[in-house]
Formats: structure tokens, C-alpha cells, sequence
């Protein structure tokens, strides 16, 4: 899906973790903002994130965080919004770094 960009990467970790390493394409929006931020109208977030703001209905959407602790949470709280398509990559961080080719 990245080499594709086929998918809407949100990193749900720290900004510090963020500055430290993060997927290529990912976007920092910390767990603890992530509700306000998903419910900001697309002009807002697409303001604040520089990237369009995600649609309920896309099947694109993939949170991200270091193990998949706090992307499961990111998950509930997107489905609670109605973005019920949305994934979470199990793995995080950590494993995207062991798998990934350099």
C-alpha cells in the first residue's frame, strides 16, 4: 500500500517518537488528539496535517504506533466517529523496521 500510495498512514505515537523515525508518508497525530482531530471540518485538518482530511468511507486509512497498543486504541476511537473501513497495522513501527529493505 506505501509504495502504491495507496493508503492514508496515520502515526499515532509522540511527536518526540515521530522526530525519531516513522514510516515514510506517515502523518503525527498523537493518540491523546486524535478524536478533535478526526472531527476538525477536511479545510482544518487539511491546514493542520497538510494532507486532505480523511473520509468515513475511505478503506485506505491505517493508523500506526511503535507495537499496536495505542493504534488498536486509535482504531476505537475512529470507529466511534463512523470511519469504519479504518485498520490498524498490528506490527507498528517496530516491526515495519526489522521487515523493511534498505
Amino acid at each position: 500500500m506505501l509504495s502504491k500510495q495507496a493508503v492514508q498512514l496515520f502515526d499515532v505515537r509522540t511527536p518526540e517518537e515521530y522526530q525519531a523515525g516513522h514510516i515514510p508518508q506517515a502523518v503525527n497525530i498523537p493518540l491523546d488528539t486524535l478524536e478533535e482531530s478526526l472531527k476538525l471540518i477536511p479545510e482544518h485538518f487539511q491546514h493542520k496535517f497538510h494532507v486532505n482530511a480523511p473520509k468515513k468511507d475511505d478503506q485506505d486509512i491505517v493508523f500506526q504506533c511503535r507495537t499496536g497498543i495505542r493504534s488498536a486504541k486509535a482504531l476505537d476511537i475512529a470507529y466511534q466517529l463512523g470511519y469504519s473501513r479504518a485498520k490498524h497495522y498490528k506490527g507498528g513501527y517496530s516491526e515495519w523496521t526489522e521487515k523493511r529493505e534498505y
